[in-house]
């Protein structure tokens, strides 16, 4: 873990904030109305479990509010805190504002181990703990939206979901005060993979780039290249899984709680996932050598690294030692302040959290859209697409046959052509187009700006001005 003397993790966001401000020209006071958490919630409520009542602290967190709702995830841990929270709520905004998805940032959490307890139990524990929100307003679908995150999923969702609707029996979008639910639920298609998804298509759009690519001292395509992977839970899994299927990348090693799996051949993610979700780990795992101190795999030679679990795992203890190229943040925050600054002094390019991870976020805009709008994505325009698209393939066979040309359409090319776009594919095709716009503006600036290192502060950059030309927009 990191070292004692190192910032914490929201002072780390502010440490970051500031080192992009210095290049801004914001008007006297907006700064600080950017860069303060607006508001914490804290609630302490009792569940009866196990003949006894147990009592839990929650969080609710709104950083800003220049847009609503205000967007973020609730997340179920031990080591949730006011400061973690707050931190988080600060990045949900910065992120939101990047991606141009239309919200303020907010995020929540529940001081509990969610693996302590049985799912009736957790259900009862969600529900109260929604109930407690919902009753403030700090979960409503024009106010706050949460998503799942760490330690939650698509069934606390739905949970909160109905919890919601109970309360609000005649709010027709009561759906939407939440997102990441189950496809038949109100979520949409794609939402699961859209954090991972989302780390794909960032790695995608740099190595579109060769002279960004030259920057962290790569070349050529994503296929071959050595990735080690730390945490294999949904974003982590994904974005191997995607990575290593549809790019040709070696996923070389995978690290997990329980030590890491190492083969230079490349990891089968699939088989790793199956084996970690059957045995809680890897260890046994037999198809790769384990290494019981899964964090020195940090420090192991690869193309890509990817933190995707914890905030603060590459630290002052241990950024001298990281030899990877090119890291992509995954996780929220998984980089202090202080390894950042030592890697990209050692020249390893850093492609920041509020740009790498905001495929969960998008694809929850486009399910809170979704659930006001009240149809699925394609079911307007799918068959006339494959109308239009008919008409064409007939008019070309007609032509063929009249000139006696004899030529026909390449196999297989009829059928993909003629299909129109279903949900996933219209979700994946907007996921795809967020992820290169968002990364087109950061660029602009980190190549636009001498004064400008690294993406991190060109993505905050872009971020605080989007935020700041809101206030203004509102007359602050």
């Amino acid at each position: 873990m990191a070292q004692a003397k190192e910032p914490s993790f929201r002072q780390s966001v502010d440490l970051m904030f500031n080192r992009a401000v210095a290049l801004m020209d914001l008007p006297p006071g907006l700064e600080e109305k950017i860069r303060v958490c607006n508001a914490t919630y804290i609630v302490r409520f009792g569940v009866r479990l196990r003949g006894r009542i147990q009592t839990f602290v929650g969080y609710r967190s709104v950083h800003s509010e220049h847009m609503e709702p205000v967007k973020g995830g609730i997340r179920y841990a031990m080591g949730v805190n006011q400061d973690e929270v707050e931190a988080l709520a600060a990045l949900m905004t910065y992120k939101c504002a990047l991606v141009e998805a239309p919200f303020g940032g907010s995020k929540g959490g529940l001081c509990m181990d969610p693996r302590q307890y049985d799912e009736h139990e957790l259900e009862m524990i969600t529900r109260r703990f929604a109930y407690e929100l919902a009753k403030r307003d700090l979960i409503h679908p024009s106010q706050n939206v949460p998503a799942p995150d760490m330690g939650t999923s698509e069934r606390e969702m739905a949970w909160i979901a109905d919890q919601y609707s109970r309360m609000n029996t005649t709010d027709i979008n009561a759906r939407a005060c939440v997102t990441g639910k189950p496809l038949h639920g109100g979520g949409i298609a794609g939402r699961v993979e859209a954090t991972g998804r989302g780390v794909q298509y960032a790695l995608r759009e740099y190595f579109r780039h060769p002279e960004d690519v030259a920057r962290s001292g790569l070349s050529g395509t994503l296929e071959g290249k050595r990735v080690i992977v730390q945490g294999l839970g949904n974003v982590g899994y994904h974005a191997a899984k995607f990575l290593s299927e549809e790019d040709g990348a070696k996923i070389i090693a995978i690290i997990e709680r329980d030590g890491a799996l190492v083969d230079e051949g490349g990891l089968d993610v699939e088989a790793v996932r199956h084996w970690l979700s059957t045995h809680g780990g890897v260890s046994g795992y037999p198809n790769a050598m384990h290494v019981p101190e899964g964090e020195k795999l940090l420090e192991h030679e690869c193309d890509i690294l990817i933190p995707a679990a914890l905030e603060g795992v590459i630290n002052l203890g241990n950024a001298e030692r990281i030899k990877a190229p090119l890291i992509i943040e995954a996780a929220n925050g998984p980089l202090t302040a202080g390894a950042d600054e030592i890697l990209r002094q050692k020249g390893a390019v850093i492609i920041p959290d509020m740009y790498a991870n905001a495929g969960g976020v998008t694809v929850s805009y486009f399910e809170w859209v979704k659930n006001l709008s009240h149809i699925r994505f394609g079911r307007l325009q799918r068959r006339q697409e494959e109308a239009r698209h008919q008409l064409l393939v007939d008019e070309l066979e007609r032509l063929s046959a009249d000139s006696g040309i004899g030529w026909s359409l390449s196999p297989g090319f009829k059928q993909k052509y003629l299909r129109g776009a279903d949900e996933l594919e219209l979700v994946r095709s907007g996921l795809d187009d967020t992820m290169r716009a968002a990364y087109q503006s950061m660029r602009e600036v980190w190549h636009g700006r001498e004064d400008v290192e690294d993406l991190r502060v060109a993505a905050y950059m872009v971020s605080i001005d989007r935020v700041a030309k809101s206030y203004q927009a509102k007359g602050l």
